[in-house]
This record gives structure tokens, sequence and C-alpha cells, in this order.
């Protein structure tokens, strides 16, 4: 078994972890359905972790971190998708995408949604109203967007079938899951809102890059020299704490992100130990979930239409990372 992975230590983590994932999520469903809501609250949250690594699996098949074939990562990212509902786009083309992240240093992301909000006034207001609530309206409209994609531009025709079909699926789920426990349904929407929650956290505070909505391959503008230097200077590491080794494993330590940016295809559970073989105790670039949770609050509906991430203070600083916007909408899952 391992010479099937990428890394020769990669047997026992991968395969626990995504042996967890697979079927832990349908175990996390039938939790949901069950009479004792002590039992609900367990399938509750092993919905969300299954939610989520199944998420940042898709990372890591991207990066091929996995498997040592491209195909296997294929496969298996193709079938994390189907988890967690990003199975409307393909995965080559998530691939695609994240890859134009980490090459050119930017967030080139596949819908203006601020253009697309900006022009719509009274959807911008009901979108900034959710937002308030921390309902993640914008979200929801990006995944909207690769759906409703290959019908609204020529370019992306090519996938209208794969939509239908993959609609139809999602939506015959969906049925036989209301036929057999409402409460279910409710539970699940409620876990896919942490899940969406978790995600869109991780992704707020781990750039001050630039965003570019781009949906075919034109490059971005070269008006500064985005080199690795730049590259480290803009990302952040938004860990629990660098020690805080359980709970950096919620989003599989894709925290630990000026690790990842440095070796790509380093897998996820290697990349506590080499943040801290490459950064000093005190790294500027490390800001914790706790210093970014005021922000992520203060910052929900301003963050929707704002031109760019806002600023981290040095550290040391009191409050250093309320000024930091964060980013909205850069999910690697709604990329096509």
């Amino acid at each position: 078994m391992a010479s099937m992975f990428r890394h020769a230590d990669g047997a026992l983590p991968n395969t626990v972890a995504m042996g967890v994932t697979v079927l832990g999520w349908p175990l996390g469903i039938w939790l949901l359905g069950q009479p004792a809501w002590p039992v609900n609250l367990a399938g509750l949250l092993l919905v969300v972790l299954t939610l989520t690594w199944s998420a940042y699996f898709i990372h890591e098949f991207a990066h091929q971190a996995i498997f040592r074939t491209p195909q296997a990562n294929e496969r298996w990212g193709t079938l994390m998708s189907w988890i967690n509902g990003s199975c409307f786009a393909r995965f080559d083309d998530l691939r695609r995408k994240h890859m134009r992240h980490h090459v050119e240093r930017a967030d080139v992301i596949t819908f203006d949604l601020q253009a697309f909000l900006r022009t719509r006034p009274l959807l911008c207001g009901m979108v900034l109203a959710l937002e308030w609530l921390h309902v993640p309206a914008v979200e929801f409209v990006m995944r909207g967007c690769v759906i409703a994609l290959p019908f609204i531009d020529d370019r992306k025709r090519h996938a209208r079938l794969r939509v239908v079909l993959t609609a139809l699926v999602r939506l015959t789920g969906w049925g036989l899951l209301a036929w057999w426990s409402l409460k279910a349904v409710a539970l699940y929407l409620l876990a896919y809102l942490l899940f969406i929650h978790v995600l869109r956290f991780a992704d707020c505070f781990q750039h001050t890059y630039d965003a570019y909505p781009i949906l075919d391959d034109r490059p971005i503008p070269t008006d500064k020299v985005r080199d690795r230097a730049y590259e480290q200077a803009n990302t952040f590491s938004d860990v629990v704490a660098i020690d805080a080794r359980w709970l950096n494993l919620l989003w599989l330590n894709f925290g630990f992100h000026n690790a990842h940016h440095e070796r790509p295809v380093a897998p996820w559970y290697q990349l506590p130990a080499l943040h801290r073989q490459l950064y000093p105790q005190g790294c500027a670039q490390v800001i914790t979930v706790g210093e970014l949770l005021r922000a992520y609050h203060r910052h929900r509906v301003t963050r929707v239409l704002s031109k760019d991430y806002g600023e981290v203070l040095p550290p040391g600083s009191p409050n250093r990372a309320d000024g930091f916007i964060g980013a909205v909408g850069v999910s690697f899952l709604t990329a096509v």
C-alpha cells in the first residue's frame, strides 16, 4: 500500500484520515436522523468534520501531495467533491484555477462578485443583510455561479449536461434524505453552514493578495513584482496555536499556510513540523485564530465589497489583526 502514496510516511495518516472522511460522512448523516439529541449532536460534529476534511483533501489532491499518480489524485479528488457538493465543477478545473493562485501569486477567481452585486442593489442589500447575520450568502452566490455559468457563458457550454445530471443526482439524494428524516435534512443544512464558516474563516485570513476575476486563461496584470518574497510577506498562517495539534487538524493543518506555500507538495500531516523548521518562533506571519475572531466578526459586511484585504500590524502591536478585513468568495471549491 505504501507504494501508492507519494510520500513514504503517508500510508498510515492518509489511510486513517481518508477512511474517517469517506466512512464518517454517511455515519454522521445516519446519526442526524436518530431520535436522541445527544446522538444528533455527535452526528452534526462528525458531518462538519468530514465535509471540512473532504474539502481540504481536494486541495491535497490538487497538489498531487497524496498519491503517486495524477490519475489516483484525480479520482479521489472527484470523490471528495461529491461529498461536499463541489462536484458541479470538474476536479481538473478546480485544480487548474488553484494552481494559478500559486504560480501567479494572486487570487484568480472565476466571478466578479463585487461588480455583480453593485449593479443589483436589491440583491446586494439582501446579501449584506444575510452576511450581517453571519449567514455566508456570498459563498452560496458563488456556488450558484458555478452551476449557472455553463448556461450563461458559451465558453463553458460544454459543461451543461454535466451540471444537469449532477443536479439530478444531488436532488434525488436530498429527496431520499427528506423521505427518511426531515430532522436529518435540517441538521445537515446546519452542518453545511458551519462547514462553510470553517472554510471561509481559513480562506479569509491567509493572504493579502490582489484578486482578479478571470474566467479563461488570460494572465493577471504585471503591475508589481510578485516573487517569493512577495508571496511569503502576503501569506499568513492562521493557526489555533503552533502547538495546538488536534485543533489545527480541524482543517487538516491548512492553517500552516506559509509552510504550504513554501513547499506546496508537502502533505498535510508534515506541515506543522515543516513550519517549525522554516520559521522562527514569533514569526510575524503567524496570526492565531483567537486574534482573528474579532476581525472576522467586525468586517463581515465590509469585506464583501472591500477593494483590498486590509493590513496586519507587526507582532506586539495591540489588536494587530483588527485591520485585517480579509477575503471572501475565494474558495478553491468555487473555481471553474
